[in-house]
């Protein structure tokens, strides 16, 4: 194989992206040099990519060359790429995927832990992508969203500048580039929660459709699972016939051999986007189905009823009102607290301390209690997560799978040979606490018990949310199941007791307000 000429634009990252695809080549015996290219979008720096007409502002000149034969490789980050390509090219390998999650780049003084991502009330907040604005105005609609442009090591400057109180990055780029952070402070948005860009982090290897050696010979540095993932991403991309500046977040991941795939679509960059998850055994018709459920006409529930109170401003009420879903929370149970003084000697030698809901947050600090600063917290859901910032306190775990035995499991690998302490109810099933090695101290604390509420009224509403095993016994030990009600369950032990009755029911991925949201924009209406 002569030695191949690989087109990149000259910023850092591209850069590293093409010098990246030369040493996988060099790894396979193939001697390559590098091409830089200007191309449109490195020109233009005034004015927000979606205010310019046409597609492909990072890739066309690069395609122009490939197919003028001046080089013989372009590479490409994959989520700039249209989803067409231009007659002669394809692409012939893409290698495995960098994480896709976001990067929230905060200014040390702008800072306010209490708040759902750290940022202080009506923070300026640095970013273009009109599928971040959307997310993130959905998750702390009291944020102002500015304009950001420029590569990654610029706009990085502008916030040291502070042009911005904090800016949204691709995490791919930062760890591509090795960029020292410690001057920030750096929130990871984990993907279940700002659903990336289709095909972020990964790269595309793009070449002359004829060239039948070269694709051969690049199959060697191709990663199937990555390339199977992003297709279904960008295929969903394609239905909705959007460029990459619609307000779109399609992500797949392959776990314990299921797909996994989150979808955020919003109609504008100030509309609240609406969320969709499946898991399924395999990606045949899935993009075709997961456009399907964002059609304007198809049918949603009128009424969902759930057993906890919702709160006016709450995410999970935003997200169903706008559907003009009727909500009726009201909790079954009652929680009284236990303990009203915490004997210092409990919080002696702690290393972890362990909430499996918002209750055992809130009771706990209740309790005035004295903490060290090498204490860490550990958390099931953003509900609880929420609850513990609250307080002024950061989760150093967060279990976010509507699986209790997977949460188990990483927290157990994470604290094995420490001491945790579980401040919990009087009736909890204990699942991560019987889940945890021998050589873990666990530390029990019951602080307080749930009553269940006598003579609870039916509701008929289509869909209903239970929100522990103890509202599911207060509900049904005096009622049952209309025809064609819909049961949703937070969580494996909510799960279980309705295995145990014989009724159907579906299990959001995480047991918090958007990943209901998810689970109730899901469901098919008859």
């Amino acid at each position: 194989m002569k030695r191949l000429t690989i087109g990149t634009r000259g910023s850092d990252l591209a850069l590293w992206q093409a010098n990246y695809i030369k040493d996988l080549l060099a790894g396979i015996g193939v001697e390559a040099e590098l091409k830089i290219i200007k191309t449109q979008g490195d020109k233009i720096l005034n004015l927000r990519l979606d205010k310019l007409e046409g597609k492909g502002f990072f890739t066309k000149e690069l395609e122009e060359e490939l197919l003028d034969g001046t080089i013989d490789i372009a590479v490409h980050s994959h989520k700039d790429l249209p989803t067409n390509h231009p007659a002669g090219l394809i692409i012939a390998a893409v290698p495995e995927r960098e994480d896709p999650s976001e990067l929230l780049l905060i200014l040390k003084d702008c800072v306010d832990v209490t708040q759902k991502l750290s940022l202080k009330t009506g923070a300026m907040v640095g970013t273009s992508s009109n599928r971040r604005k959307a997310q993130l105005l959905a998750l702390r609609p009291d944020l102002n969203i500015e304009d950001l442009r420029g590569n990654v090591p610029t706009r990085i400057g502008k916030l040291r500048d502070e042009d911005y109180d904090a800016i949204l990055l691709a995490k791919a780029g930062v760890n591509r580039l090795q960029i020292d952070l410690s001057e920030f402070h750096v929130e990871v948005v984990d993907t279940t929660e700002l659903v990336p860009a289709p095909a972020q982090g990964a790269l595309a290897i793009q070449i002359r459709e004829n060239d039948t050696e070269l694709f051969d010979l690049l199959q060697k540095i191709h990663h199937r699972e990555t390339a199977e993932e992003i297709a279904v991403e960008r295929k969903v991309l394609n239905l909705f016939e959007g460029g990459c500046h619609m307000p779109l977040g399609c992500y797949c991941k392959k776990e314990n051999g299921q797909f996994e795939v989150w979808t955020s679509k919003a109609e504008t960059d100030e509309h609240f986007p609406d969320r969709l998850f499946y898991r399924v055994d395999n990606l045949e018709g899935l993009a075709e189905k997961i456009v399907s459920k964002f059609a304007a006409d198809r049918k949603k529930p009128a009424k969902v009823f759930i057993s906890r109170e919702i709160g006016e401003h709450s995410y999970f009420r935003k997200a169903l009102e706008k559907h003009k879903i009727e909500i009726e929370g009201r909790s079954l149970i009652r929680t009284f607290p236990i303990v009203n003084k915490l004997d210092p000697f409990y919080l002696k030698n702690i290393d972890w301390i362990f909430f499996s809901s918002r209750n055992a947050v809130d009771y706990f600090f209740k309790l005035e209690p004295v903490l060290s600063k090498k204490i860490r917290f550990g958390v099931v859901g953003r509900g609880s997560e929420d609850a513990l910032r609250k307080h002024g306190h950061l989760a150093g775990f967060v279990g976010e799978s509507g699986d209790i035995e997977e949460i188990a499991g990483e927290f157990a690998k994470l604290v094995a040979g420490q001491r945790v302490m579980f401040p919990r109810a009087q009736d909890s099933l204990l699942s991560i606490q019987k889940s945890l090695g021998e050589d873990t101290k666990v530390i029990d604390l019951p602080i307080y018990e749930t009553v269940v509420e006598d003579d609870i009224d039916q509701t008929h509403a289509d869909v209903l949310i239970f929100t522990s095993p103890s509202n599911v016994d207060a509900y049904f030990a005096d009622n049952l199941l209309d025809p064609g009600q819909q049961v949703i369950a937070i969580g494996n032990s909510t799960g279980k007791k309705f295995e145990e009755m014989g009724v159907k029911y579906s299990l959001p991925y995480s047991p918090d307000e958007i990943g209901l949201s998810e689970a109730v924009f899901g469901i098919d209406i008859k």
